[in-house]
C-alpha cells in the first residue's frame, strides 16, 4: 500500500473517477476501478476491492456508483465518498446528454447501430472479465463455490428475483461465516 502522503485528496479522487467514468464503457468501470486503485496506485488491497464490489452489488442503486462511493470513503473518508459519487456520475452524465443529442440525429445511419452494437459487446466482455477475476479470488472451499453457483443458477437460469436471491444468499453466507468462525 502507498503511504499516507501519496494518497490523493478528495479533489484528486474526483478527477481520477471522472477520468475513468469518461473513458470506460458500461460494465467495465469496476474493472478500471480495480486496475486504478488496486493494481496501479495500490490504495486498497484486492481483497478489500472484492469485498467492496460484493457490497456495492448487494446494495440498491447503480453498482458502479456504490463502488465509487465505497472506494472514495476507504481512500479519503467522507469527502472521498462524495468525490467518488460526483466524479463517477456528473462528468459522464453531461457527456452522455451531449452524445445522446448527436446520436439522435444519426440514428438513420446503419453505422450508428453498428457502433452501438460494438460498444454493447465490449461492455458485456468487460463485465464477464470482472466476473472471472472475482471468481478466481473466491476461497477454494466447497461452501463459497456452492453459494456462488447457487446464486448463478437462481438468477441466471431460473430467473428468480435478484432482491430475494441477494437477501437469502447474503443471510446464508453470513450465517455460515458466523457459525464456522466459532462466534
Amino acid at each position: 500500500m502507498e503511504n499516507q502522503q501519496d494518497r490523493p485528496t478528495a479533489w484528486g479522487l474526483f478527477f481520477i473517477f471522472a477520468r475513468i467514468g469518461l473513458t470506460s464503457f458500461g460494465g467495465g468501470l469496476s474493472g478500471w476501478f480495480m486496475r486504478e486503485f488496486v493494481d496501479r496506485r495500490q490504495l486498497i488491497s484486492r481483497d478489500e476491492f472484492l469485498n467492496g464490489l460484493a457490497l456495492s452489488q448487494a446494495l440498491p442503486g447503480v453498482n458502479v456508483k456504490n463502488l465509487a462511493i465505497w472506494i472514495g470513503y476507504r481512500v479519503c473518508g467522507r469527502w472521498g465518498a462524495v468525490a467518488g459519487f460526483f466524479g463517477t456520475i456528473a462528468p459522464s452524465a453531461i457527456f452522455i446528454i451531449l452524445l445522446a443529442t448527436v446520436f439522435a440525429s444519426l440514428t438513420k445511419f446503419t453505422l450508428t447501430e453498428m457502433l452501438l452494437e460494438g460498444a454493447g459487446a465490449a461492455a458485456i466482455g468487460l463485465s464477464l472479465s470482472m466476473g472471472f477475476i472475482a471468481c478466481r479470488h473466491l476461497p477454494r472451499k466447497l461452501f463459497p463455490l456452492g453459494l456462488a453457483a447457487a446464486t448463478f443458477v437462481s438468477i441466471g437460469i431460473l430467473h428468480w428475483s435478484l432482491v430475494y436471491t441477494v437477501i437469502v444468499g447474503g443471510a446464508v453466507g453470513f450465517a455460515h461465516s458466523y457459525f464456522s468462525e466459532g462466534a
